[in-house]
């Protein structure tokens, strides 16, 4: 005997309340989803329903039998779809958001990447260095950078990102080499889009107001200045890796360096993630894995 018989019209019974209503749902006849109720209460040893000439109640039992089985159906039509979607196009509009300097440079390459094997694909980005809400805003997809704060969206680590406090040798030469946070205070830094720089002591995450005379909210312009020898940076190892190799920067209180945060791919919460939204975060993540700036 399937097992699986007669939940489909059990849960279509207790959801309407109504054989007919419940037969005309499944395109069934009455007397069939009747039979099938009958048959299931026969197996369960159990009463499901309460009858009465116009309308049924679930009974104890059949309530407690109804939430087990739509998380059942549930699970079924997902997994149902899950597999078809192996093989679906991405296709239709995808809105997606991602800061501006980083979307520029990482993102939106590897997004035109994608569209051109997907031409039924239609794409809106916006890069905003403001953080959208992407249920207000109808958003499909988020690029974010750092910590996770939103914790009503689903997260996929697309990459890392390490923070580094850097200068560069001419700076340190004329200004000397810190060797603790508390020096931090007697020299000049170059403040971006914050003036809180993360660190970390004896475990402990911590945030130090850092001062100077300098302040863009663009994180190249900061790398900019730091390698004129202006002051000290902290910025994202995509920024200063190459620096740091050549010799242009020197890392400084290595100690110190926070946690390491990263590169996410957020999406709303639902059971089923729509092939264009799953296939694009696939493709940014094998994408940024194999840029030099990452290995």
């Amino acid at each position: 005997m399937n097992r699986w018989e007669g939940l489909d019209e059990f849960v279509a019974v207790a959801e309407s309340g109504q054989f007919t209503a419940a037969a005309e749902r499944l395109g069934l006849s009455s007397s069939h989803v009747s039979r099938q109720i009958a048959r299931l209460e026969e197996r369960l040893q159990t009463r499901l329903f309460y009858r009465s000439t116009r309308r049924v109640a679930l009974t104890e039992a059949g309530q407690t039998f109804l939430q087990h089985c739509q998380r059942l159906l549930d699970a079924r039509e997902e997994a149902l779809r899950a597999v078809s979607d192996l093989a679906s196009e991405p296709k239709g509009l995808l809105r997606m958001t991602c800061a501006v300097a980083y979307g520029e440079r990482f993102i939106v390459p590897l997004v035109n990447q994608f569209m051109a094997a997907h031409p039924q694909l239609r794409v809106e980005i916006e890069l905003s260095n403001r953080t959208l809400d992407l249920v207000h805003e109808g958003l499909d997809l988020a690029i974010r950078l750092g910590r996770l704060q939103d914790s009503r969206l689903v997260a996929t680590r697309l990459a890392p990102r390490v923070m580094h406090l850097c200068a560069a040798p001419d700076y340190l030469e004329r200004y000397g080499r810190p060797h603790s946070l508390s020096e931090l205070a007697r020299h000049n830094c170059l403040i971006g889009s914050s003036d809180h720089w993360a660190f970390q002591q004896e475990g402990r995450e911590l945030s130090l107001r850092v001062q100077g005379n300098w302040r863009c909210n663009s994180g190249q312009a900061v790398l900019d200045a730091a390698l004129r020898g202006f002051g000290l940076c902290q910025l994202p190892d995509y920024y200063v890796l190459e620096h740091l190799r050549s010799g242009a920067l020197v890392s400084l209180l290595e100690q110190h360096q926070p946690p390491n945060t990263a590169v996410w791919a957020l999406y709303p919460q639902q059971r089923h993630l729509s092939p264009k939204v799953r296939q694009l975060v696939d493709c940014l993540k094998e994408g940024l894995a194999e840029r030099p700036e990452y290995h």
